[in-house]
C-alpha cells in the first residue's frame, strides 16, 4: 500500500522518516493535491505546470522541494520576488495570501496551512539544500539549477538573477562619486531663490544637491511635494555647467506608462518655461517623455530590448518618473542598458502601490527614506552646500558603510497640494500611518468639505447611482458625477454643419475630455458587483435610464474607453483614456463616431481615431486603483468590495485617496472593510540591497 503525501508530515517531522518514504508515491500524491488547489483557485495553473517541469527533471526528487517550488511560483503571482520560508511557516495564510483554515470551500481537502503547520524551517532548508534542483546563491557552479536559496529565501533562478544584477549595478553606481560644480552653493541659491516656507527645511534644494555627487539618486515624496519641480531644477543644475563648457548633456525622460509619460511631458514643459536660467540651458532641458519600453526599444513577442549592456542607451542623464510602478525585471533591464558614465535619477511616491508584476523596487530602495540615516559626512556636506540646517530635522544618524543607499535618497516632506487644512491630505496621512480608528473618525465627523463617506445598504442602494450621476449634489460648483461631461457633449457641441476640420471640434472634444476627468470611480478589484466589471455595467444602466447615453449599442456617443495595451501604430499607450464623439461626415447625415484622445506629446490638442481601429480597449466609468496610478481627477470615488480581499491594503487605499485633487468619496458596501484594509500593509518579499557593502 503506497503512502500519501500527508504521511510525509508527522508531528514532529524528522529526516529519518522522510528517507524511508517512496518518493514516486509522494510526488504523485503532491501533484494530485496541487491539482486540487488549482481547481480551488489557490494556485495558478502556471504554478502547477512549473512543478510538473521540475518533477520531470528530477523524478526521484523530494516532494518538499516541489512544494516549495509551487509556493515560490505562487508568490511571484502576488508580486513577491521570492518565498520567505520562515514567514511562510509562521503565518502561512497571510504570507501566501491563501484562504484561512476555516474556508467554507475547503471541505476535506488538505489546506496549504494545514500542510505547512507540521513542517519546521531547519528541515525544509535541509531538503532544499540537498536537492539537485536548488542552488545556493553563493555557488556559481550550480548556475543551471532552476531554484536558488539564499538564507531563508527561495527564488526562481530568473528572479534571483534580476535581483543580483540590480543590487550589483546600484552598489557600483553608489561608489562612483561625481565632481560637483565648485560654485554649487551659488547655483543652488539662484535656482531656489526665495527658499522654502519660513521654519521649514527646503528638501527640494537638498535633493538637488545630493543628486549632483553620484551616478544614482532617488527623490521620493507624496502628491504635491514638488517632485517634478525639483527634478526640473536638478536638470538645470546639471545642464548649466555642461552648456557653459560647450558640451550639453544628453538628457532623456521616461515613465512606466503612456499616461504617466503624457502627464510628465505637460508638467515638465510648464516648469522649464518658468526656470530662471539662461535660454541656452532651458533649450537643452527636454520636455518630451517616453515610456520605459519605448526608450529601451521593446521587441514585440520578446522579453528582450534593443538597448542592453552590449548596446547601451545614448544618454548622459536619465530621469524615470512614477518609479513605484517599475517591476524587478524592468529595472534590471533598465540598469543593464545604462552607460557607465550616465546618471540615473528615480522619482516616485514610495507609499503608492507597487508594480503589477513582481517586485517593489522603489519601496525596497526607499526603506530608510523616512529616517534618513545620513552619515555625519553626508549631513555636513549637505548643510555646507545648501545652507540648510538639519539639526532639527528629526532624522536618524546613519553610517555610510551600513546605509550606502540612504546617502543618495531624499524624501520631500511638505505637500503644497494637501496642506493642514486639506481633508484629503489628512486622511491620506492617517491611512499611510495605518491609524485606522483616526481615519474612520475623520470620515465620520465631516469636518472637511473635500472628504465624503457613503455607506451603502446592499447592492440595490440607490445612493451610489445618485453619486455616479450628480456627484455630491452640491450644485454646479460642487463635486460632480458623470452627468457633467455628458452635458458638455450636448451643450457645447458645434453645429453639425461646421466643417470637420474647423478648430471648434478639437476645442469641444478637449472640453469633453477635461470634464470627464472631474469624476472617476475607482475599484480595488475587477470582478463582482463592486469591481470594475460590475460597476461599469451598473453605471451604463444608470446613464441609459437617465437618457444620457444609448447604452444598448456597443459603441455610442459618450462612451469612455481605456487603452489596455500600447498601440505604437496609433501612438496610443496603455492607460490612455478616450471618449467616443459624433463628428460631421459628408457621407453620413447625422455624422460618424470617432474616439477623441488627448495628445500625449505635451503640445496639447486632441486626436480622433475610428472605433474599428481600437481592439485593446474597455469601458472606463470604473477603473482599478492600479490603472489610475499616474492620473489625477477632481472628484474621486473609491468603491471598496463587501469582503476583505488580499489586494486590500493601506497602499491601495492611500493611492486611491491621493488620485483626488479636490474631493474624495469613500463608498462602502459593508462596514469594517476600510479599517481592515488600512491595518494591512504590502510587504513584498525580496533581498534587494539588504546585505551590507
Amino acid at each position: 500500500m503506497s503512502r500519501t503525501f500527508d504521511d510525509l508530515l508527522p508531528t514532529p517531522l524528522d529526516a529519518g522518516h522522510l528517507a524511508a518514504l517512496a518518493p514516486l508515491d509522494l510526488n504523485a500524491d503532491l501533484l494530485a493535491l496541487l491539482d486540487r488547489w488549482v481547481e480551488r483557485g489557490w494556485l495558478r495553473a502556471l504554478d502547477r505546470a512549473f512543478v510538473g517541469f521540475l518533477e520531470e527533471r528530477d523524478p526521484q526528487g523530494n516532494p518538499l522541494v516541489l512544494l516549495a517550488a509551487a509556493l515560490a511560483s505562487h508568490q511571484l503571482g502576488h508580486g513577491h520576488v521570492c518565498l520567505d520560508l520562515g514567514a511562510t511557516l509562521a503565518e502561512p495564510d497571510f504570507a501566501l495570501s491563501l484562504p484561512p483554515e476555516g474556508d467554507a470551500l475547503a471541505g476535506p481537502l488538505l489546506l496549504p496551512s494545514q500542510l505547512l503547520e507540521r513542517l519546521d524551517l531547519a528541515t525544509w532548508r535541509q531538503h532544499l539544500l540537498a536537492s539537485v534542483l536548488v542552488a545556493e546563491g553563493s555557488q556559481p557552479e550550480q548556475a543551471e539549477r532552476p531554484l536558488v536559496i539564499s538564507g531563508d529565501r527561495l527564488y526562481l533562478r530568473r528572479y534571483w538573477t534580476y535581483e543580483r544584477r540590480i543590487d550589483s549595478a546600484l552598489r557600483e553606481r553608489l561608489q562612483q562619486t561625481e565632481a560637483a560644480p565648485h560654485d554649487l552653493r551659488a547655483r543652488l541659491d539662484q535656482l531656489f531663490e526665495g527658499g522654502a516656507q519660513a521654519g521649514l527645511i527646503d528638501w527640494q534644494k537638498l535633493a538637488c544637491a545630493l543628486a549632483t555627487r553620484s551616478g544614482f539618486s532617488i527623490i521620493t515624496g507624496g502628491p504635491g511635494t514638488g517632485k517634478t519641480t525639483t527634478v526640473v531644477r536638478l536638470l538645470a543644475l546639471l545642464q548649466a555647467p555642461a552648456v557653459e563648457a560647450g558640451r550639453p548633456l544628453r538628457i532623456r525622460l521616461a515613465a512606466p506608462t503612456g499616461k504617466a509619460a503624457a502627464r510628465l511631458t505637460e508638467s515638465i514643459g510648464q516648469q522649464v518655461e518658468r526656470l530662471a536660467v539662461a535660454p541656452a540651458v532651458r533649450d537643452n532641458i527636454p520636455s518630451d517623455v517616453s515610456t520605459v519600453h519605448r526608450l529601451l526599444g521593446s521587441r514585440p513577442g520578446s522579453r528582450h530590448f534593443r538597448h542592453h549592456a552590449g548596446n547601451p542607451l545614448p544618454l548622459d542623464v536619465l530621469v524615470v518618473d512614477e518609479a513605484s510602478m517599475i517591476d524587478l525585471e524592468m529595472m534590471a533591464n533598465l540598469l543593464a542598458a545604462m552607460p557607465e558614465h550616465a546618471r540615473l535619477i528615480l522619482l516616485g511616491d514610495k507609499d503608492q502601490l507597487a508594480s503589477v508584476e513582481a517586485g517593489a523596487v522603489l519601496g525596497d530602495l526607499c526603506r530608510d527614506a523616512e529616517d534618513g540615516y545620513y552619515s555625519a559626512d553626508t549631513q555636513a556636506w549637505l548643510e555646507q552646500v545648501s545652507g540648510e540646517s538639519l539639526a532639527d530635522s528629526g532624522l536618524q544618524a546613519g553610517d555610510a558603510s551600513r546605509h550606502p543607499l540612504a546617502q543618495q535618497v531624499v524624501m520631500l516632506r511638505h505637500s503644497r497640494r494637501f496642506g493642514e487644512g486639506s481633508g484629503i491630505g489628512q486622511l491620506a496621512r492617517l491611512v499611510n500611518r495605518q491609524a485606522a480608528p483616526d481615519a474612520r473618525a475623520l470620515l465620520q465627523k465631516g469636518d472637511y468639505a473635500d472628504v465624503y463617506s457613503l455607506s451603502l445598504r446592499g447592492e440595490q442602494d440607490k445612493a451610489l447611482d445618485r453619486l455616479v450621476l450628480d456627484g455630491l449634489g452640491r450644485g454646479e460648483q460642487g463635486p460632480q458625477g458623470y452627468r457633467e461631461y455628458l452635458q458638455v457633449i450636448l451643450r457645447q457641441r458645434p453645429a453639425l454643419l461646421t466643417p470637420v476640420d474647423d478648430p471648434q471640434w478639437n476645442a469641444w472634444a478637449l472640453q469633453v475630455l477635461q470634464a470627464f476627468e472631474r469624476f472617476q470611480l475607482l475599484c480595488a478589484v475587477r470582478k463582482g458587483p463592486w469591481g470594475v466589471e460590475g460597476l461599469n455595467q451598473r453605471v451604463g444602466r444608470v446613464l441609459t435610464a437617465a437618457r444620457l447615453i444609448d447604452g444598448e449599442q456597443p459603441w455610442y456617443e459618450g462612451r469612455p474607453v481605456l487603452m489596455t495595451r500600447n498601440d505604437y501604430g496609433l501612438g496610443l499607450m496603455n492607460g490612455d483614456i478616450g471618449i467616443a464623439l459624433r463628428l460631421p461626415d459628408e457621407q453620413v447625415h447625422d455624422g460618424v463616431l470617432r474616439v477623441a484622445f488627448p495628445r500625449n506629446d505635451g503640445r496639447g490638442g486632441v486626436r480622433f481615431v475610428l472605433p474599428s481601429r481600437l481592439n485593446e480597449v474597455e469601458t472606463v466609468y470604473a477603473m482599478t486603483v492600479h490603472k489610475s496610478q499616474g492620473s489625477e481627477f477632481s472628484h474621486t470615488a473609491l468603491v471598496l468590495p463587501d469582503a476583505l480581499n488580499p489586494v486590500l491594503t493601506k497602499e491601495l487605499i492611500y493611492t486611491g485617496i491621493t488620485r483626488a485633487k479636490d474631493c474624495f468619496s469613500l463608498v462602502e458596501p459593508r462596514s469594517g472593510v476600510f479599517e481592515d484594509a488600512v491595518r494591512r500593509k504590502v510587504k513584498r518579499l525580496s533581498g534587494l540591497m539588504l546585505e551590507q557593502v
